[in-house]
């Protein structure tokens, strides 16, 4: 009993403890979300910083991506010469999966490290300190711009990962596998038709769509309220750092299984 509860101070308590503050800065940024007028210019910052500095890396990866999607699925197709169908699988399957888990673990790794590091650097200097001294809230101006702008640019990223990744794949399509790139592009349109009867979106693309959402808050939280546990100087923000980007990929991850069986 005594080892259970070593084990339970040492590792489950820091764990608790940290996803409870995690919440807790999660509901508070909701909460502040009336101050959003007078946060304006700052979240637009944070827009552009999250959204268009991260775009090339997203890019560049996605289209990689469906090229490597497009070969391997369109050589297994190849063998019972089913290869013309790569277009119905490449399409849904980037908008519905690979590219929202794609753009939320770049977008953990880049961004979510760099609010981690910011709230990180300010706790561990006393700014967050001054700033409550000054009744200043502390999530209001700091927090919730940050996690309105993440939320809102993740969907736009995996727009944009989408469409390029198909692109990738019917280049895939035309060189390696003898396809024509019109024929590709219609049977990608085709299976991107399914819709859901209460919403004028289609279903693959509002799945992928309403993940990415999710995935942008949560890496956003994280990485605030990793960053606002710092402690001992650059060292502890350098821990924060990693455990921010290693607790939002592993939450991620987790939450793509369980969002993707609800949507199903």
């Amino acid at each position: 009993m005594n080892l259970l509860t070593r084990v339970g101070a040492l590792w489950l308590g820091p764990t608790i403890q940290s996803a409870g503050f995690a919440v807790s800065i999660g509901l508070q940024s909701l909460a502040a979300l009336p101050h959003l007028p007078r946060r304006a210019r700052t979240t637009l910052d944070q827009m552009h910083l999250v959204g268009v500095k991260t775009m090339p890396v997203a890019v560049m990866v996605g289209f990689f991506v469906g090229m490597i999607l497009a070969l391997q699925v369109g050589l297994q197709l190849a063998t019972f010469s089913q290869q013309e169908s790569i277009g119905l699988i490449i399409a849904p399957m980037m908008a519905i999966e690979m590219a929202p888990l794609i753009t939320a673990i770049i977008l953990a790794a880049s961004v979510g490290s760099a609010m981690a590091a910011e709230l990180g650097t300010m706790k561990v200097q006393e700014e967050l300190t001054a700033l409550n001294v000054l009744s200043v809230n502390v999530v209001s101006y700091l927090v919730m711009p940050r996690v309105i702008a993440l939320t809102l640019m993740s969907p736009l990223l995996v727009l944009l990962v989408t469409w390029v990744a198909t692109l990738g794949g019917g280049i895939i399509a035309v060189s390696q596998l003898g396809l024509s790139f019109e024929g590709y592009v219609n049977n990608s349109v085709e299976s991107m038709k399914v819709m859901r009867e209460w919403i004028p979106v289609p279903r693959f693309l509002f799945d992928g769509l309403f993940k990415s959402m999710i995935f942008g808050f949560v890496t956003a939280v994280i990485g605030c309220a990793s960053g606002m546990t710092a402690t001992n100087g650059a060292q502890g923000v350098g821990q924060t750092t990693r455990s921010a980007v290693r607790n939002a990929i592993v939450l991620i991850i987790v939450l793509d299984f369980f969002l993707g069986k609800v949507l199903m």
